[in-house]
Order: C-alpha cells, then sequence, then structure tokens
C-alpha cells in the first residue's frame, strides 16, 4: 500500500498540497473524520485538482477516518475496509509516507493531544495479538457476527484431523454432563476411545430391534443415560447424529448433535445497576430499554428451555435467575426485595444483591451507572454466594449485560468455571466524541478509564459475544462499529491499546432480540384489544391528564399523530423530533405530535443531562407556541399501555419516529413495527438493519434537521394523497418483524450458541489459561486502583 500511495501523491503533487496546506493552516492537532472529509471536499470545491476525482488517490483519502497534524507532518489512519486499518506518515512538502505501526501511530496522537508535547514516563501497551496465535478467525468481512458457523467448521476439522484424540476430547465432553447429581448421556461405561463407537452400534441394534423389549434397560447397561431423547424415534436420531460425527464430522451434523446434548439447565443473567424491577421502573435513571430486553429474555429463554428438555427426555424445571442490585431507597419500585418471582414465568426471578461499602454496610440510595465500579467486586463475590444458595449448584452459563454486568459475569464465570456470554447493549466509547484521547477531562464526570478497562476484559473473556446487528460489531462502510473502536485506541498517561479486540474473532454472533408478542401485535387484530385499555390510553392522549404528568392538548384530535418514545437522553435527540415538526409548517398541517418520555418537572429528575433536555423541551415547547398540536405524556411503565398507544396511533394512520443520535439497537423500532406502523429511525445504528429503506419504515439523518424533515413531509403527503402507502409500509413493517425479531427466534439461537461455545470452552481451556492470566494482571492492575478512586472525595 505504502509504495502505492506514494506513487498516487506525486501524480497529484500540487492540489493535494494546496488541500494539506489548507488543512495545516484551518486545524491543528488532531483532525476528526468529519472535518477531514469537509476540508477535502472543500478544497475540491474550489477547483483544486480536477483529475484527483475517481482517482486511486481520492479513494484512500475518502477513507481516512482521522488526522494528526505535525507540520509538515501529516498522519493518517485510513480504514482500508470495515475492521481493517492502515496507518501512516506523509510528508506534504515532499510527498514521501511511510507505514506506522499501532504504536507508533497511538504515540502520535497522544502527543498532539498533549499540546504538542510527549506525556512524561512509560505508557503501558495492552496487546492481545500474542495470545490469540493459532487460535481461530474469520477471514471475509461478511462472516463478521457469523462466528459460531465458522466455529463449527473449525471444530469438525478439529475433531477430523486430530482422529482419536478428537474422539477422546467427544467422549470426555458427553461424560461430565449431568443434572441434580445424576449423569446423563453416557456413564463410566464407556470410557476408552473404542469404546464409544462400539457402544453407539450395539444402541443402534437395540433400538432397531424388538420394540417390546426392555430398550431403555439395555442402553442403559451399554452405558447410555437419560437425556438422549423423549422417545425411542428421538434418542435414535441423536445416536445417529453422534455416529455421524464420529465417522465423519461435518458442521452441520456437529451443530445439530450438540444442539441436543442436555447442557442447559440453569442460566444467571447479571445487570446491576439502574432499577431492575418489573413495574415503575422505566424512565427513572439508567433504566430503559435494558430491562425490557432482560425480561423478554428470560421469558422466551425458560420457554425454550422448557421444549427442549422435554425432547430430551428429562422431567426438569429450567431456573433462570437474574442478578441485580439490590436498592432499600426503592422509591416506589420492587428493587428492595430480596426476590422477586418474573412474571410470565414458571421459575424465573431477581435476585437483589446489595452494594457495601468499604465498611461492610449497604448503600441504601441509587447509584449512578458512571460511578458503581468500585462496589462490583464485591458485589460479585456476594452475588456469587447466594447465586449458589438459589440454584443449589453453579448455573450452566451466565449473560452479562452492559458493561458493569459484564464485568461481574467474568468474574463469576471465573471462579464458577462456566460459560459466559457477553451483551453490550451500548458501548459507551462510541456515543462520547472523544471519550478515549480526552479520558482525564471527562474523568471526574463518566470515569471512562473504569468502563473502558471493564470492556476490554469482559471482551476478551467472554466465550461468546451477541450483538443485535452488524453495526454494533464492525459498523458500515462509512461508520466504524462498537466493538471496532475497541480495537486500537488510547487512553493518555494511563495506557494504549495496540490490540483489544479484534472484530474477526468467531466468538462473535448477531442474535436480534424481538417484542413481546403478547403486548406489541399489529393494530388490526382487534378481538386482542381490551376496551377497557383502549379507552385508558384514548383518555390519556386525548382526555383530561389525570394522573399523568402531560403538557399540551390536539385541537384538531383527527389529525394523524406522528409519535415519540424515548428516555430524555441527549444521545435519544427528542429535542430535536419537536424542533423539527415545529420548522416545518408541512408536517404541522398534516399531523400532530405525541411525545412519550421522561417527567416534565427538572427538579424531579437526579440526572443532569435528563434535566437539561427537560428544561429544552419545554423551551421549544412554548417559543414555538405548540400547546395545542404537541401533546408530552411522562414515560408510561405500564407495557400493555406502552403497546396500547402504538396502536392507537396506528388506528388513527400514524407513524413512529425514533429520532436517536445513534442507537445500538432500537427495541422500540420493533415495537412500533409489530405494532403496524410506519416507522422512522435514525441511520446510525441497528435501526438501519432493522428498517428496509422505503419499504418497510425510513431511515433519517438525525444530524440533518433539513434531511430528516423531508423525509417525513414526502412521506406524509404521499398518504395524504392515496391512503394504500401507508398501509403498504404498516403491512411491510409486520412482515418484517415476523420474518426476523421475534423471542423465539431469538431463544433458540442463544441456546444453540451456548452449547456449542460451552464444546469450544471445554477444548479450548488450557490454550486460553495464558489469556486468562493476561486479563487477571490487567485487571489487579489498572481496573482495581482505579475503580478505588472513585471512593476516594474529590477523585
Amino acid at each position: 500500500m505504502i509504495d502505492e500511495l506514494s506513487e498516487h501523491l506525486h501524480a497529484h503533487r500540487d492540489p493535494l498540497y494546496l488541500f494539506f496546506h489548507g488543512l495545516f493552516a484551518k486545524h491543528e492537532g488532531i483532525v476528526t473524520q468529519s472535518d477531514f472529509q469537509h476540508a477535502y471536499q472543500t478544497s475540491r470545491m474550489r477547483g483544486n485538482g480536477e483529475d484527483l476525482a475517481g482517482s486511486p488517490a481520492e479513494a484512500i483519502l475518502l477513507r481516512v477516518q482521522e488526522g494528526l497534524l505535525r507540520a509538515p507532518m501529516l498522519y493518517l489512519a485510513i480504514r482500508e475496509k470495515v475492521a481493517r486499518w492502515r496507518y501512516v506518515e506523509v510528508h506534504t512538502e515532499v510527498m514521501e509516507c511511510r507505514e506506522l505501526s499501532v504504536s507508533e501511530y497511538l504515540a502520535t496522537k497522544e502527543h498532539a493531544a498533549n499540546g504538542g508535547t510527549d506525556p512524561e514516563g512509560y505508557t503501558l501497551e495492552v496487546d492481545l495479538t500474542p495470545f490469540e496465535r493459532g487460535f481461530p478467525k474469520v477471514e471475509h468481512t461478511d462472516q463478521i457476527g457469523r462466528g459460531v458457523e465458522y466455529l463449527n467448521q473449525y471444530l469438525s476439522d478439529r475433531l477430523l484431523e486430530r482422529s482419536a484424540a478428537g474422539l477422546r476430547d467427544l467422549s470426555d465432553f458427553l461424560r461430565v454432563h449431568e443434572v441434580n447429581g445424576r449423569p446423563l448421556m453416557v456413564n463410566d461405561s464407556i470410557i476408552g476411545r473404542d469404546d464409544l463407537p462400539e457402544a453407539l452400534r450395539n444402541a443402534q441394534a437395540i433400538l432397531d430391534g424388538d420394540e417390546n423389549a426392555d430398550w431403555k434397560r439395555d442402553l442403559a447397561r451399554l452405558g447410555f443415560e437419560d437425556g438422549w431423547g423423549d422417545s425411542r424415534e428421538r434418542i435414535a436420531e441423536s445416536l445417529r447424529l453422534l455416529a455421524g460425527v464420529l465417522e465423519n464430522p461435518r458442521p452441520d451434523t456437529l451443530s445439530d448433535f450438540l444442539d441436543r446434548v442436555p447442557m442447559i439447565f440453569n442460566i444467571a443473567i447479571v445487570s446491576p445497576h439502574g432499577f431492575f424491577g418489573q413495574a415503575n421502573v422505566l424512565g427513572k435513571p439508567d433504566t430503559g430499554g435494558q430491562v425490557v430486553y432482560i425480561l423478554d429474555q428470560v421469558r422466551a429463554l425458560e420457554e425454550a428451555m422448557c421444549e427442549d428438555l422435554e425432547r430430551q427426555g428429562l422431567d426438569v424445571k429450567p431456573n433462570i435467575v437474574v442478578l441485580s442490585r439490590l436498592i432499600p431507597e426503592a422509591e416506589g419500585t420492587s428493587c428492595d426485595l430480596r426476590v422477586e418471582p418474573i412474571v410470565g414465568t414458571q421459575n424465573a426471578r431477581i435476585l437483589r444483591v446489595p452494594f457495601r461499602d468499604e465498611h461492610g454496610d449497604t448503600i441504601p440510595h441509587w447509584i449512578s451507572r458512571f460511578e458503581i465500579w468500585p462496589y462490583l467486586e464485591r458485589f460479585a463475590q456476594e452475588a456469587e454466594r447466594e447465586l449458589l444458595a438459589e440454584l443449589g449448584s453453579r448455573p450452566d452459563f451466565v449473560i452479562g449485560n452492559y458493561s458493569d454486568g459484564n464485568l461481574v459475569a467474568t468474574l463469576l464465570s471465573e471462579s464458577l468455571g462456566v460459560t459466559q456470554c457477553t451483551i453490550a447493549h451500548a458501548l459507551e466509547k462510541t456515543k462520547y466524541a472523544g471519550s478515549d484521547i480526552k479520558w482525564a477531562e471527562q474523568e471526574q464526570d463518566y470515569h471512562f478509564s473504569c468502563q473502558f478497562t471493564a470492556d476490554l476484559i469482559a471482551m476478551n473473556t467472554a466465550d461468546f459475544i451477541i450483538t443485535s446487528t452488524y453495526q454494533e460489531i464492525a459498523g458500515t462502510d462509512q461508520t466504524v462499529g462498537q466493538y471496532e473502536s475497541h480495537q486500537s485506541f488510547t487512553l493518555p498517561g494511563l495506557y494504549r491499546v495496540i490490540s483489544g479486540i479484534d472484530c474477526f474473532d468467531p466468538k462473535f454472533n448477531i442474535v436480534s432480540p424481538g417484542a413481546d408478542p403478547h403486548v406489541f401485535f399489529p393494530y388490526r387484530e382487534k378481538s386482542r384489544r381490551p376496551e377497557r385499555l383502549v379507552r385508558e390510553v384514548e383518555d390519556l392522549v386525548l382526555g383530561d391528564s389525570g394522573e399523568a404528568q402531560t403538557r399540551g392538548s390536539l385541537a384538531d384530535p383527527d389529525k394523524r399523530p406522528l409519535f415519540a418514545m424515548s428516555r430524555l437522553d441527549p444521545i435519544k435527540n427528542m429535542a430535536s423530533l419537536v424542533r423539527w415538526y415545529a420548522e416545518s409548517p408541512a408536517i404541522q398541517e398534516r399531523a400532530n405530535l405525541l411525545l412519550v418520555g421522561g417527567t416534565l418537572d427538572p427538579e424531579a429528575s437526579d440526572d443532569r443531562d435528563e434535566r437539561r433536555q427537560i428544561e429544552l423541551m419545554h423551551e421549544l415547547l412554548s417559543e414555538h407556541a405548540l400547546d395545542e398540536r404537541v401533546r408530552w405524556i411522562e414515560m408510561q411503565t405500564d407495557r400493555n399501555t406502552v403497546g396500547g398507544l402504538y396502536r392507537f396511533v396506528a388506528d388513527r394512520g400514524g407513524a413512529f419516529v425514533q429520532p436517536a443520535l445513534f442507537e445500538a439497537f432500537g427495541l422500540t423500532v420493533v415495537e412500533a413495527m409489530a405494532s403496524g406502523l410506519p416507522t422512522f429511525a435514525t441511520q446510525f445504528g441497528g435501526p438501519l438493519e432493522i428498517i428496509e429503506d422505503g419499504v418497510s419504515g425510513f431511515h433519517i439523518d438525525p444530524t440533518s434537521d433539513e434531511a430528516a424533515t423531508e423525509v417525513i413531509e414526502r412521506f406524509l403527503a404521499r398518504c395524504d394523497e392515496d391512503e394504500s402507502e401507508w398501509t403498504r409500509v404498516s403491512d411491510a413493517a409486520i412482515d418484517r418483524i415476523e420474518a426476523r425479531y421475534t423471542w423465539k427466534l431469538y431463544a433458540d439461537r442463544l441456546l444453540r450458541l451456548s452449547r456449542i461455545y460451552g464444546f469450544w470452552r471445554h477444548l479450548s481451556s488450557l490454550e486460553r489459561e495464558e489469556t486468562r492470566r493476561y486479563l487477571e494482571m490487567f485487571y489487579a492492575l489498572m481496573y482495581r486502583p482505579r475503580a478505588a478512586t472513585l471512593l476516594t472525595p474529590g477523585a
């Protein structure tokens, strides 16, 4: 690449010199992607280098994600393609260049961030590359997020290549399974590597023989215990699958066999921050979609586990425990209850464990997700004891949620020796501009040094990671993925990450959640809609405020409603939607605006960012005199009411708008579409994949008021001209969700992943020991001291 780049630089020397000279004149230090690209386009518009258009040199410049200025030297971070980066130093006077190592580039970035001086002392470098040698990696960008498919191929090849050793590995794996102290699958009668194939042949002969014989007893005598199936036919199928794996291991055969192995009876799900409860919690600080996600996840997983265990021939009730924080000052929620059964399940519950201070005393009040880091290690230790007592045994695997939950899941997984699954929900590094390079400036408010360290540890200890979308991992051709941003970065003065996470690691899998079909169903299914709920929702929107806080009323209730619902976080961008509406006579003519979110009293919020958003919303409504066109209702915590709101809007030919600056997934988008609402949603994040633009909804650019407004105006105008346009998009939205985003699909896939990665963990446990030790050291020497500073006044 370097020789090619040098050639291109010389070929377009004059226009590039003018561009670089203008860049140095206008900027200094670190230049963001948007500033770099804007400067380049401005230079082109001024007529500099017409022959650059479409040239290889321009193709390279358009892939620059960041520039560092140190005249006459220019340092470029070039994203050649998804998750593939190169770093280049360009001498802009002579147009010569050389490639830089990651370490060299990050050191230069630190120099730029430090005002042109080098940081004092030694800088710790975190590099996990040496521990990854010999481990499988996907090869192509279209395989990212489909790691289990690649891993199945790898495991099949490994079993085939290792032959006798592979057979022994598989035999050992089958012998470790038990439930309530009794063995499953095979017992110690099958010991040597030659015993299993012979036992399988004899078992198949028994199953093919006399149906009236006591075949269960004969199978047990051969060494085959319960767990193969609930019928003679299913047991025979399972044994044939195992025989196929032994004779000619293929990816599909191995996957199908592992999916039948009874491995999952108990699951621990970790979510410490916020108010985790089933009622009156949504809209409280740090409490939103993650709570809804986990509760729906639990219900779907339990149902799928019950079906699996029944098919496996086992009369066992699965256990799911959600580990969260006990908050004595529960603010009208159930978060002060130690154990709370989860509604809609047979045997799942929330188990709450308190945070304790350095003296061991329970901390009674809510603590921001940015402040909880000093309490997590002790929480994990106490949660482990409580969990083991609650279950009577260790869980079969543990699922972490968000940075804090993932760190606790790491500690639990390491201590208990169980499979670990990580779910980020959101990685803060991509939400806050410059949060890595400017970490020290934001440390007092956000403590990113703890969060990013926790993220790195959890990402690399996890057996597998599930994401809702491809973008969450590796972005798009134009945008960097959330996980990709953790590949290489620096926290100046603390440490620099040479190789943090690799998007090509087969631990990544896309498992998209769904919407609860009992709550979020198409508006046209009238018979499923309780009349009482229909009246309550109509009164909430059009009638007196009742108990709910509201502002505004709809003078013309017959207009289509544009509906938006979210917590009032700056990233959710609700105030911008109000501004779009206020500044568009065309939208106001055709639609009312219905807002549900937050509290209407800024003094009632403990979150400073939320308070500012509440104040801004009030300012916009007053400034533009919108109180007869906009109805603002405080956040609704009852999900049936929320489902009713979606259908209320659909009944009136309305639409849903999700204007977030970035959305990791977009659960409200799925809910709205499942209800039959045409949906406008941000093009940054998950909605880009959920919505087929122009078919099942519309993508909007929330950073451009004009562009976002135009998309909404155009659709409303088409609907007024032809009502079938609304129906077309509504029907397509429902079809899209039913085909791709259901909790049934989610649960089946997650359980399959847990079995396959559990097998991989069994095979690779010794090979991964070095990585674990390295990360334990990183935890002890970096995370623990950083977290301790939060307990120091003024830190």
